[in-house]
């Protein structure tokens, strides 16, 4: 049976298509023995409520998938996986979470309080889970302190930190796709 990969993709206009090349390298280094869906986050970006909207079909599909899932993510779908799983209650064995570039929201405008972390929101997730993040430091979207942030916030994950690569790591998630078969 292959082994189920979740991978949410980044935001903005057009993320689910510019994200599908970084899908695709995924499914390719993995190879055979895994399945990675890649379904399509429907949400109005410019709605007030579009952070509850994605974290609901987050949750829809974590919720048929089978124990053992694999969750990944990019930019804005990296940052509300933390989101999700701090601040709900997941039925469905996790085995890892693989989070790239996912910035860490803060500020006061009223568009970014839905996307904000909980204070607290490291002891929220689930104990023992594997959660690894990636970023480059030429990463032209999502400040490199972001993911030194994360850092001081989750002692117990794994950093990977990238030289080059931008914002999608040259489209390339075979440094992923190690780690994920290393589970």
């Amino acid at each position: 049976m292959k082994k189920q990969v979740l991978f949410i993709q980044g935001g903005g206009n057009g993320g689910y298509k510019t994200d599908i090349p970084l899908v695709a390298s995924l499914q390719a280094a993995l190879g055979s023995n895994y399945e990675v869906h890649y379904p399509k986050m429907s949400a109005d970006e410019t709605a007030p409520d579009f952070a509850a909207q994605w974290l609901r079909q987050i949750g829809e599909q974590i919720a048929v998938a089978e124990d053992g899932l694999i969750l990944a993510g990019h930019s804005l779908g990296a940052s509300l996986l933390v989101k999700y799983l701090s601040e709900n209650t997941v039925k469905t064995a996790i085995a890892g979470v693989f989070l790239v570039a996912p910035p860490f929201w803060n500020g006061n405008q009223d568009w970014v309080q839905p996307l904000k972390l909980q204070d607290g929101f490291a002891e929220q997730l689930p104990q023992d889970l594997p959660i690894y993040y990636y970023q480059c430091r030429d990463d032209e979207v999502v400040p490199f302190a972001h993911f030194i942030h994360y850092q001081q916030q989750l002692p117990g994950a794994i950093f990977r930190e990238l030289a080059s690569g931008g914002h999608q790591l040259h489209n390339d998630l075979s440094i992923v796709a190690t780690d994920i078969k290393r589970l």
